[in-house]
């Protein structure tokens, strides 16, 4: 009988292959960066405006032009956080180069990269165009008040709007944080807001968030010919 024949060498491991990347990008990231916003994105905040007034089924309340809106928002006396103010939130594909908002004395702007796993596709890339490839995503508009029972002031958040393409990403959540993050840095007693009742995403989105979504509180509002009416009576 023959002897068997001795079993093959063991086969080596292949090489790891050079050629491979080091790190495999992870989705789809765009950079994005709250900032004060100026008076040269007035027109961008007034077509922003516009769409919300279109979502809320309010556009017969729309009267707001660039020019009286540069002229309320942005007069020679308003200080940020003391009046009106706007954070502006801006998308990129890639990271911002420009450093213009970097050394504004009153805020200094939030930079983030957030992971999507599809990419944006912003049919009003080119009509909210700030810089290249930042465009304009969303905003909130805040102003201050006060609670006699915490006896210290607060913010009041008038608009919080997010355009359609840039929803359900994480920015409205973004938006709220910064204004609570300047609450708290100011010593401030609350941020407040309203919600309309139909809006139950919303509602569920501010739920979510630690927020008390207030049944038994009514807004009550004056405006147009009764405030005109009471405002000149007695």
């Amino acid at each position: 009988m023959a002897a068997a024949a001795p079993p093959p060498p063991p086969t080596p491991a292949p090489e790891p292959a050079s050629t491979l990347p080091e790190t495999t990008p992870v989705g789809h990231p765009i950079f994005t960066r709250i900032r004060l916003a100026t008076p040269s994105d007035v027109p961008h905040i007034h077509k922003m405006i516009h769409q919300m007034a279109v979502f809320e089924r309010l556009t017969h309340l729309f009267s707001a032009t660039e020019s009286s809106l540069s002229s309320t928002l942005f007069s020679p006396s308003s200080h940020p956080f003391h009046t009106f103010t706007i954070f502006l939130l801006e998308a990129s594909p890639s990271p911002f180069t420009d450093n213009n908002y970097d050394t504004n004395p009153f805020y200094g702007p939030i930079v983030k990269v957030v992971n999507l796993d599809y990419p944006i596709d912003d049919p009003e890339r080119e009509t909210f165009k700030t810089n290249h490839d930042v465009c304009v995503a969303g905003f909130v508009l805040f102003f201050p008040n006060y609670s006699t029972f915490l006896a210290k002031p607060g913010f009041y958040i008038e608009d919080l709007f997010v355009r359609e393409c840039y929803r359900r990403k994480g920015l409205g959540k973004m938006l709220l944080s910064a204004v609570a993050k300047q609450a708290v840095k100011m010593g401030y007693g609350r941020v407040e807001w309203v919600v309309l009742d139909w809006n139950v995403n919303a509602i569920k989105f501010y739920e979510e968030m630690g927020a008390n979504v207030l049944q038994e509180w009514r807004v009550c509002r004056l405006t147009g010919e009764a405030l005109e009416a009471y405002g000149g009576s007695g």
